[in-house]
């Protein structure tokens, strides 16, 4: 720690300095054609990500919850960001591909599991999530409490 990153041709660089447990699968549409397949990423807080040369990156907003950076100069992909109200709000989920050294960060949940491609399995024994699912854990942790 702390684990460095960038995109394919280096313009876009990154530092996080949080801890790295685990990683998770996306198998949502949205990921699958951002990613060009599985999105593998890690989770840290708004302020466990600094971007060391930030001119390169472009940001999209892809759903009313969440926005996409990439490298405009290679097009990889960096992190999704989430904007949805509620405790994840700012969170990264970086691109665990983005890593220098993503060694010992195991896989532990996959995301969208309902609409996973029949052409792939991931094995191991870990969480599991439908999307209807991951919704419903969106809304829980916006709604207001009382």
């Amino acid at each position: 720690m702390p684990h460095t990153g960038s995109c394919l041709c280096g313009a876009a660089k990154f530092t996080v300095a949080t801890p790295i447990a685990e990683t998770y699968a996306c198998h949502c549409e949205m990921c699958r054609k951002w990613s060009g397949g599985i999105a593998l990423a890690f989770e840290t807080p708004p302020d466990g990500l600094t971007i060391d040369a930030g001119d390169t990156i472009k940001t999209y907003a892809s759903s009313e919850w969440g926005e996409r950076s990439f490298c405009t100069a290679c097009g990889s992909g960096l992190y999704f960001r989430m904007i949805a109200p509620g405790p994840q709000h700012g969170t990264y989920y970086v691109n665990l591909g983005a890593l220098d050294d993503p060694s010992g960060i195991p896989l532990t949940g996959e995301l969208f599991i309902d609409i996973k491609p029949d052409g792939y399995a991931l094995e191991g024994d870990h969480q599991r999530i439908t999307g209807e699912e991951f919704f419903a854990m969106i809304e829980a942790a916006s709604a207001p409490k009382d």
